[in-house]
């Protein structure tokens, strides 16, 4: 495990799971990461070993299943990802303490080629997952999630697979959603 760093980590109601679909045949499914992030996020002595920092976001790399990529994120009161997407890869997260909004979108979006799409109406979903909830879900997955408590941290473990080659980074005003920027892995780690 490295040392906790105080930036913003890579990113990510009851259980859900996607159905399949065009994800990498190897590897450990949506489901898999998701049983992970479960497992995890109930295991005190994981969840302790973060430290928490009342100023920014902190995290730990884990060892995720199956040559995924894992961490465990502190979250203080009133922060949040941002919109971004993983890429190819799919992945689960659980919330452990605390209670976490996911805000994502229904639709798939095109994997590259545009830097500004208008959002038809009804894609946006909403999702509260309290200690001990978690989501799995498919490549291009565009969400962000937040604490929305004014006063108490929350703590997520997140999985990825493949490990993470990189995270767009969106923002967005109403209904269009625009491309800011694109993260590598050594912007991260």
């Amino acid at each position: 495990m490295s040392a906790p760093t105080h930036a913003p980590a890579p990113g990510h109601t009851p259980s859900h799971v996607p159905s399949p679909s065009a994800a990498p045949s190897s590897g450990p499914t949506a489901a898999e990461l998701l049983d992970f992030a479960l497992r995890t996020a109930a295991d005190p002595a994981v969840v302790d070993s973060l430290p928490l920092d009342p100023e920014g976001r902190t995290w730990i790399r884990l060892e995720g299943p199956g040559g995924s990529e894992a961490w465990l994120i502190g979250w203080p009161p009133g922060t949040g990802t941002g919109w971004h997407d993983h890429a190819e890869s799919r992945g689960a997260f659980a919330t452990a303490r605390g209670r976490l909004t996911e805000h994502s979108l229904s639709v798939r979006l095109p994997s590259e080629g545009w830097q500004s799409l208008e959002l038809a109406d009804g894609v946006d979903r909403t999702r509260t997952l309290a200690g001990g909830a978690g989501r799995g879900f498919g490549e291009h997955h565009v969400h962000e999630v937040l604490n929305e408590s004014g006063t108490e941290h929350a703590v997520s473990v997140h999985a990825y697979y493949p490990p993470l080659p990189l995270i767009r980074r969106y923002s967005r005003s109403g209904p269009v959603l625009t491309l800011e920027q694109v993260e590598r892995p050594a912007d991260w780690q």
